[in-house]
């Protein structure tokens, strides 16, 4: 639980750096997506070509008006399989501009691949879904790419089951978080916004519940993998996030 409260930073921004990245938007836009479309398909495509309220259902935090604008927009374009299948090739492009020569990448790529194996994908469909995507990608930062991507993918899983477990709502959830309304506007929810004060008990409370279920996929890590697999990703986010400055 421990080890996963101090990756949690890590893993959100290196797993996720893919998806504001201007060429992945790039991209995007040459496949007939906006960055909406491409970011509600590319996510929810994993799951092949279902209904918006079933993406809704997995994706969890975005209000399901949103979802079904970003999904049918994107079904007029692409499957959304195909539109996961871009997004997932972005991932080991970033990975291999960013990462092949992050210092320990490899051994970053041993340990977080050795997490998503372990991890238990029960109750977490998005995660179970894009683990079984075949990777386009072979090198080593586009490995840990992907790797990092699908740890991120559990964690959000992780939060939303701690979310509905704790009786927040969605929105309540992303007011109280980190990003605060500015990450309820970006999921489509829209003000007047209630007190956050009487919020922050139960988010803590989910974020545990998020810590927990995480935690679950290091747990067959010994002391020392832990807190080595802890001090590359600090570092490589240092890194990486210092050289684009």
């Amino acid at each position: 639980m421990q080890t996963a409260a101090m990756a949690a930073d890590a893993v959100n921004r290196l797993g996720g750096a893919f998806l504001e990245c201007p060429r992945t938007l790039r991209r995007a836009r040459e496949l007939g997506l906006t960055g909406w479309a491409c970011y509600v398909a590319g996510r929810g495509g994993a799951l092949g070509d279902v209904r918006p309220d079933t993406v809704a259902a997995a994706l969890g935090l975005i209000t399901p008006e949103a979802v079904r604008d970003g999904w049918d927009a994107a079904r007029r374009a692409l499957s959304p399989r195909e539109v996961a299948a871009h997004l997932l090739a972005e991932c080991c492009r970033w990975g291999s501009e960013h990462l092949d020569d992050a210092p320990k990448v490899d051994r970053l790529v041993e340990l977080t691949e050795k997490a998503v194996l372990a991890a238990d994908g029960a109750g977490l469909p998005l995660f179970a879904a894009w683990r079984a995507m075949p990777v386009p990608g072979d090198g080593s930062g586009a490995r840990a790419a992907v790797a990092l991507h699908l740890l991120r993918e559990h964690r959000a899983g992780a939060l939303l089951l701690g979310v509905r477990s704790s009786g927040l709502s969605p929105m309540e959830a992303l007011i109280a978080g980190p990003e605060g309304e500015a990450a309820a506007v970006a999921f489509g929810w829209q003000p007047p916004y209630p007190p956050v004060a009487p919020l922050l008990r139960r988010r803590a409370w989910a974020d545990a519940v998020a810590d927990r279920i995480s935690g679950q996929a290091v747990q067959n890590f010994t002391p020392a993998e832990r807190g080595e697999w802890i001090t590359i990703l600090k570092d490589t986010t240092r890194t990486v996030f210092t050289r684009r400055r």
